[in-house]
């Protein structure tokens, strides 16, 4: 694992990192926004100690514990990565509701142009201001 210092990190700021995706997805998972970890790898949810690979694999969406910089395989397994805001920073609370309400609309749009089976927003939150919906739960959305 590589280490970044403080500058390095700060100096990916804003950065935009690619999206994993293809057409016809069984799930399209949707982050937040990157991180600073993200933006200076170029590979999604980077930081040491994040969750996010580790649940994917022991739920069984992959054979294995995938390395972030061994993301497309993602692809071959009919999964993707992308964002509900493209531009990293270091903490989401950094982001303002337009960002997030434009970062919605985008995402509706690359749904509709990608059709994956399933879209998984990683974090409620992210969901409720990215949609406009306060009462939204965790689980399922009819939307």
């Amino acid at each position: 694992m590589t280490r970044f210092t403080a500058e390095e990190l700060e100096a990916a700021r804003d950065r935009l990192v690619p999206d994993v995706v293809a057409d016809g997805l069984h799930v399209l998972f949707c982050g937040i926004n990157p991180g600073l970890m993200t933006a200076a790898t170029g590979h999604h949810f980077a930081r040491p100690g994040n969750r996010f690979w580790p649940v994917l694999h022991l739920s069984g969406f992959t054979p294995r514990l995938l390395r972030p910089a061994e993301q497309e395989e993602l692809l071959s397994y009919g999964l993707g990565i992308t964002n509900v805001v493209a531009r990293a920073t270091a903490r989401a609370d950094e982001l303002t509701a337009e960002e997030y309400v434009e970062g919605g609309r985008l995402l509706a749009e690359k749904v509709a142009r990608l059709r994956p089976r399933w879209l998984a927003v990683v974090g409620v939150t992210a969901y409720r201001a990215a949609f406009g919906d306060r009462t939204a739960q965790v689980g399922p959305q009819e939307r």
